[in-house]
């Protein structure tokens, strides 16, 4: 009644309603990478508390990631069986109570359910697919915009709450910084509850875009009905695909170097070297300033160059600047340098690995093609953060996790290459489920 109501007032005044939409889906996002930065900022403070070493914190945190990767295939499906609005407030509840009831937690296996399930399924049912989805059921035109708009939200949403949180961890202790992702959950979810709604079409409405009366030049095949087989069918039919497997092991590296370490690690690795959690979270939020920059560009960079030779350099350009990190001094110059080419590419990787995807198995594949791809990329960034705390704490000491790492990204720089160059310009869909790198 909300929805249908409120669409008419706004249709009064010339607004779409799929604008309503796209701004919970944006808020939606942008709390939920907050949840999912949130933990590394956490890492010492609870390590001195109940004193779980570094290594078992991690490994709380590598589930997390690897359950969120693995939702990745399945999400589009739980959408269109269930809804969005079932499926974002069911996550963010299970978000928001996951980080509100650690605050009461004591006992490490508390901290698997509460930040390895529960926040690994929630944030991965509202990861970016759901963008994806929105944007192309609601959007017919500035559908692109759309989804570099929310793809933004998700990337630098993890970064740019990282500052505040760790002022308030630093004044009034660990357990306040969940208060904002707590209340944040709740309203959100009470605004997806009132106006959130599965198509245009649900009230009355064409989506953004679309002209009445005007029918396709030719008619549109209906896809076939998703069930949660499909995705397996879908990964068996590109197992023995060389692409496939390139893309995959390509963003498995992509999810090592971003996620698994930087994100989890940074704010811990900056306190072994002298420097303060707010510092250090700004610099995180300076790389999701760089970062925001740099997907967009990449963006336009893609529909216009060789995807393979961007992924190149991409990969290339965040190995050296792992190698440059322990070197850096840790001085504000020195960090500020490690975050602009860093925070450039943070997901920079993201569109032309897509349209690599989309050039190998066309757009009626790639969605859940790239789900899968997508899931390689956050098992990618559950071996780091278990790996990355498992030198810290054996070695008491980062560096060895971060030359592997950017050796790691050398590697893939020259694995890209491998990848027959398309025969024509890559598609300009973007899939159901692109995502984060």
């Amino acid at each position: 009644m909300f929805a249908t109501s409120f669409s008419a007032w706004l249709q009064r005044r010339g607004i779409h309603y799929g604008w309503i939409i796209a701004a919970i889906t944006f808020l939606t996002m942008l709390t939920m990478s907050a949840a999912l930065g949130l933990p590394g900022a956490m890492l010492q403070p609870l390590g001195k508390e109940f004193g779980w070493s570094t290594e078992q914190i991690s490994s709380a945190l590598a589930l997390r990631f690897a359950l969120f990767g693995l939702m990745g295939p399945f999400a589009a499906v739980l959408m269109e069986r269930y809804g969005l609005r079932a499926v974002i407030c069911t996550g963010l509840a299970l978000v928001g109570f996951g980080m509100a009831l650690v605050t009461v937690a004591s006992q490490l296996w508390q901290l698997f359910i509460l930040w390895s399930l529960m926040l690994g399924l929630g944030t991965g049912m509202t990861a970016l697919v759901l963008g994806a989805v929105v944007a192309n059921r609601w959007f017919t035109a500035r559908r692109g915009l759309v989804i570099g708009m929310l793809t933004a939200s998700s990337a630098t949403g993890q970064l740019a709450f990282l500052p505040f949180a760790a002022w308030m961890i630093e004044h009034w202790g660990w357990r306040s910084a969940i208060v904002p992702i707590f209340v944040g959950c709740v309203l959100i979810a009470t605004l997806a509850l009132c106006f959130m709604r599965n198509r245009p079409s649900d009230i009355g409405l064409l989506p953004f875009g679309e002209k009445p009366g005007l029918q396709p030049a030719a008619p549109v095949a209906a896809p076939a009905a998703m069930t949660f087989r499909t995705p397996f069918v879908v990964l068996r039919e590109v197992f023995s695909n060389r692409t496939f497997w390139i893309l995959a092991g390509t963003f498995f590296i992509c999810g090592l170097s971003t996620n698994g370490l930087v994100q989890t690690h940074f704010i811990s690795l900056c306190g072994d070297n002298g420097l303060g959690a707010v510092p250090a979270a700004s610099v995180l939020a300076m790389m999701g300033a760089f970062d925001f920059v740099g997907t967009i560009l990449s963006g336009w960079l893609s529909d216009r160059y060789d995807n393979r030779k961007l992924l190149f350099w991409y990969y290339g350009l965040r190995g050296l600047s792992l190698f440059w990190l322990p070197h850096s001094q840790f001085t504000i110059y020195g960090l500020g340098l490690f975050a602009m080419f860093y925070g450039l590419d943070w997901i920079a990787t993201v569109p032309p690995t897509v349209k690599l995807a989309g050039a190998a198995f066309g757009p009626q594949k790639v969605g859940l093609v790239f789900g899968w791809i997508f899931a390689a990329h956050q098992l990618g960034a559950a071996v780091a953060a278990y790996g990355a705390g498992f030198a810290r704490t054996l070695l008491l000491t980062y560096t060895p996790a971060l030359y592997a790492a950017g050796g790691a990204c050398l590697l893939a720089s020259l694995l890209v290459m491998a990848i027959r160059r398309p025969a024509k310009p890559a598609s300009q869909v973007m899939p159901p489920a692109a995502a984060r790198a």
